[in-house]
């Protein structure tokens, strides 16, 4: 079964340069630990949520140490904070 986590992101700027590098740099790195999809939204002025999905539960537990790693390299080259990460299984999708 498919696997979702989603994580909620404050920023005190989202710049297009930011977006940039992000679609470049960030999305291919999570994508090059077992993610089967990337999307990052923006929610908000200075607010976004990352969702990854994995073919199943075990790629995604394979995947979270290096997760963890990216995630810290996205606080430390934008002025940005994790507020809040969640994952599960899908439970249903169209």
């Amino acid at each position: 079964m498919a696997f979702v986590t989603v994580s909620h992101w404050t920023s005190t700027e989202i710049s297009e340069e930011m977006i940039s590098t992000a679609n470049e740099k960030f999305i291919p790195l999570i994508m090059g630990v077992g993610a089967s999809g990337v999307q990052m939204v923006r929610t908000g002025e200075l607010s976004l949520c990352v969702v990854t999905q994995y073919p199943d539960a075990a790629a995604a537990q394979t995947a979270q140490a290096k997760i963890a790693e990216i995630r810290e390299q996205v606080a430390q080259d934008f002025p940005m904070t994790m507020v809040s990460a969640h994952g599960g299984e899908v439970t249903g999708s169209s």
